[in-house]
């Protein structure tokens, strides 16, 4: 049975997408499945192996598909008492215990501006792990000669790339274009996508305006807005090209591990104001 496990999840790793892999860790008197024991689960609900069944195999897929939003791995104990056995129907009375485990594949950032900013995240996300992504409609900077480690490099008018494109909602996109007006066209393409996460380069003043010019006759609810994490990544006094990239870089790499309640409010914490436009 494992080796269709594995199986799926090597699949499910080349086409880029995430599951969570539930391991029976330790087991005591009678249980369904022994030690060993893998189940895979994806965030639909989509499962592939079994841990056995039942209502705590159930319980099971619920937290493994909490674990693929928090990206944090965990433990869960199961009592299959007498009492839970009359309630599943399966005839045992042991404990087991359970380790599940998030797993994705490299995750994709898609960097959309390859200047300075660009240039220094693109080559800082890549020695992190992740795949890049660099789109700009300029080909004197979007080339493989400058990035030669890139995944992709596209050269393309941005808003007219994303409207062709559809991006996997386990995506970074990062908006670092070289002017207000195209920071605006990439803001108003992406701010409507559910992708892990999405960054905004920019002083609190330029967010405003940009908030503002984007929510102007539009029908976007507001509340997308505070997904946004901006002025982008963490902040740690960043002024040059290559310490902004450091800051961005953290930050993604942070919620990559999980650090994503900590980086909730992140568009509150530089925008405190932001409901208000509500």
């Amino acid at each position: 049975m494992n080796h269709e496990v594995f199986a799926a999840l090597g699949e499910a790793l080349s086409r880029g997408e995430e599951a969570a892999l539930v391991t029976i860790v330790s087991s005591n008197g009678s249980t369904p499945q022994r030690v060993g024991a893998k189940m895979l689960v994806f965030g639909d609900g989509r499962i592939v192996g079994t841990v056995g069944g039942g209502c705590y195999e159930h319980d099971a897929i619920g937290k493994a598909r909490q674990a693929l939003q928090t990206r944090k791995a965990t433990s869960v104990k199961y009592d299959l008492n007498d009492d839970f056995a009359e309630q599943t129907g399966l005839v045992c009375g042991g404990q087991m215990e359970v380790f599940i485990e998030p797993i994705e594949a490299s995750p994709a950032v898609y960097i959309f501006g390859a200047g300075h900013v660009g240039y220094y995240l693109a080559k800082m996300a890549h020695d992190a792990g992740f795949g890049v992504h660099v789109i700009d409609d300029r080909a004197a900077f979007a080339n493989t000669e400058r990035f030669p480690f890139a995944a992709s490099v596209v050269v393309d008018d941005i808003p007219q790339w994303l409207a062709n494109t559809s991006l996997p909602s386990t995506a970074y996109a990062v908006i670092v274009t070289r002017g207000h007006r195209n920071d605006l066209d990439a803001l108003r393409a992406l701010a409507p996508r559910d992708l892990r996460y999405i960054g905004l380069i920019g002083s609190r003043a330029k967010v405003a305006r940009l908030y503002d010019q984007l929510l102007a006759g539009s029908s976007l609810d507001p509340a997308l807005l505070e997904r946004i994490h901006a002025p982008i990544g963490l902040d740690l006094g960043a002024v040059t090209p290559q310490e902004i990239a450091v800051s961005i870089t953290a930050e993604l790499i942070a919620v990559r591990r999980g650090k994503a309640e900590a980086l909730n409010n992140a568009s509150l914490r530089w925008f405190p104001n932001l409901k208000a436009l509500r």
